[in-house]
């Protein structure tokens, strides 16, 4: 009798941890997403002419940058009016601002593409380096659900965001993209605050590769390596409730990454996980800068260790200041944090900071932005790719929190891995 009470109580408190959520502050919200057209004359006919189809417009990647929260909406299907927009943060404490197109109209107008320069087809994750520029994958090709049209080969752009300007335009070499490649995320890497000596990596998580692109040269190359590939054991998805869930299979690599601090020999180290899989990896930057040996090097690239059953994680964030390790995960419908200052990468050092199975539904994207804010974006992903959205009910929210005030209290506390 004693026994069952304490199951009980324990099975009690593991409930309210994994269904809590009182640290991240829902700060938007939206039922349907629209865009801040120049004028209604301008939304009516993108609505008839089908530019714009609201029901297929899902917001998936955030980034931030001063004034601007950056949204992404991929063009799974026709209707997309603008695939990277932004929300002024100045404009809009709260409720659910229309987004705006970033740079301008003109160039999510794909009906007008021209030989496809300075257009911008399909986005899905961003990144902001230190010297003020938004980096982007574009993956070329819209309506990925429907007929796949091709719009232009798979490019890196990168934006002047004081000036709101594209300042490079990079076609990734065809032989880089594989008939199953999706290029799922991109992370900037500035050595030394040299604006010139930058290199990005991307994430192909359907061709289980890394793309390396070195900004100063004007080149790239690309890595494979075991520690992409999926874990087959770690393919089968559960989002939702147990009575209103929806389970799917996904056999996704590479996909997330991010960044620590530079370290004493001047490189950084590169956390990276695959979706299906439970592990993280790491590697020094100095490896895969250094096309010579970044697919040879096999050793150099590191196991850290798993974070336990059901821990499938898309993006991830890491915070230079006090090194903790941000990151969603699918199937607890929340995000999880690891302080790189351990030594240890186990299921005791990892920890759940919020979950929500009704507002944290598919946690796609989030991000440390440069004063120590975590943002996350919640978009109910699996719905629309499987089943439907109920666009009377809240579909997507962004939530936000001070860093210093998510870990607290848990073994991402500096405090408390000391």
């Amino acid at each position: 009798m004693e026994n069952s009470f304490l199951l009980v109580i324990l099975f009690g408190l593991i409930c309210c941890v994994l269904s809590g959520n009182n640290k991240l502050k829902e700060r938007f919200s939206w039922k349907q997403v629209d865009f801040k057209f120049e004028n209604e004359s301008t939304r009516e006919a993108a609505l008839r002419s089908g530019d714009y189809v609201a029901e297929n417009n899902v917001p998936l990647g955030v980034e931030v940058w001063k004034n601007k929260l950056f949204v992404t909406v991929p063009r799974w299907k026709a209707g997309v009016a603008a695939t990277l927009t932004y929300i002024d943060l100045d404009e809009n404490e709260s409720g659910s601002p229309k987004l705006k197109p970033y740079p301008n109209w003109e160039a999510h107008n794909l009906r007008n593409n021209g030989n496809g320069a300075g257009k911008i087809a399909n986005v899905f994750r961003l990144n902001v380096d230190v010297c003020d520029r938004l980096w982007l994958v574009d993956q070329g090709v819209a309506d990925l659900l429907g007929g796949q049209i091709v719009i232009h080969n798979p490019k890196i752009q990168v934006y002047d965001l004081n000036k709101d300007q594209l300042i490079k335009e990079y076609t990734l070499p065809t032989h880089f993209i594989k008939n199953d490649s999706l290029l799922s995320n991109i992370i900037a890497d500035v050595k030394n605050k040299n604006c010139d000596e930058a290199f990005a990596y991307i994430a192909d998580c359907g061709a289980n590769a890394l793309i390396v692109y070195d900004l100063e040269k004007d080149e790239s190359w690309r890595i494979t390596h075991h520690f992409f590939h999926f874990d087959p054991l770690s393919g089968d998805y559960f989002v939702g409730t147990p009575s209103r869930g929806i389970n799917f299979q996904w056999p996704d690599g590479i996909f997330g990454l991010a960044l620590s601090g530079i370290q004493s020999n001047g490189y950084r180290i590169l956390y990276f996980h695959p979706l299906s899989s439970t592990r993280e990896f790491a590697v020094s930057t100095e490896i895969i800068q250094n096309k010579s040996i970044a697919s040879q090097a096999y050793h150099k690239y590191k196991v850290l260790g798993s974070r336990g059953p059901d821990t499938q994680s898309l993006s991830s964030s890491l915070d230079e200041k006090n090194g903790v390790l941000f990151y969603t995960l699918l199937n607890k419908n929340g995000v999880g944090c690891w302080n790189s200052n351990n030594e240890e990468y186990s299921v005791d050092t990892n920890a759940l900071i919020a979950s929500d199975e009704v507002t944290m539904l598919y946690p796609n994207d989030l991000k440390v932005d440069k004063n120590g804010r975590l943002w996350v974006l919640a978009d109910k992903l699996s719905n629309f790719l499987y089943s439907q959205l109920n666009f009377t009910d809240i579909n997507f929210r962004i939530f936000t929190a001070e860093v210093d005030q998510v870990v607290t209290g848990t073994v991402c506390d500096k405090n408390s891995s000391s």
